[in-house]
């Protein structure tokens, strides 16, 4: 008979943490119940919104569409850890002072995405911004102040 529950250890944040999972737990699912980071949101559960984005070893992955039994001890980096000691990081720090935060489900999504990107290219242009956050949907905004905050933070603000 095959067992349904396994020991896994996962490093978030990190901090190496020890827990017992489903097989067929996401990451999603095992962050957000088994660990109580509920940040990461659980939206569309298909990979298609991005208000599961994490980062696994520095890159932006849909945490819906991982199981967590096959992310080991990878790097996974939530939310809850992007502004490290201080209030707040400089991307959500644009974020609120462009006014871009409506109902603030889809923030943590855009956070991580543009947490990635600034990782990678600390001045992208309008067009890389847009690329970057395209697998994001919000239902709130029309995306324009959240597209200005990322210029603002980028130096490259029209």
């Amino acid at each position: 008979m095959r067992e349904h529950n396994v020991r896994c250890t996962l490093n978030v944040n990190a901090t190496m943490r020890d827990t017992l999972v489903r097989v067929d737990a996401t990451l999603l699912e095992v962050l957000r119940e088994n660990l109580d980071l509920t940040g990461t949101k659980r939206g569309c559960n298909h990979g298609v919104c991005g208000a599961c984005n994490v980062l696994l070893d520095g890159t932006l992955v849909r945490s819906c569409l991982m199981l967590a039994v096959d992310v080991g001890e990878r790097a996974i980096v939530t939310v809850e850890a992007v502004a490290g000691a201080r209030p707040f990081s400089d991307v959500q720090r644009a974020l609120i002072d462009a006014g871009a935060i409506q109902c603030g489900f889809c923030t943590p999504g855009f956070v991580m995405a543009l947490t990635a990107l600034f990782a990678h290219d600390p001045r992208p242009t309008r067009a890389a911004i847009r690329a970057a956050i395209s697998g994001n949907l919000c239902r709130c905004s029309g995306y324009v102040k959240i597209v200005e905050a990322a210029e603002r933070l980028a130096g490259v603000a029209p």
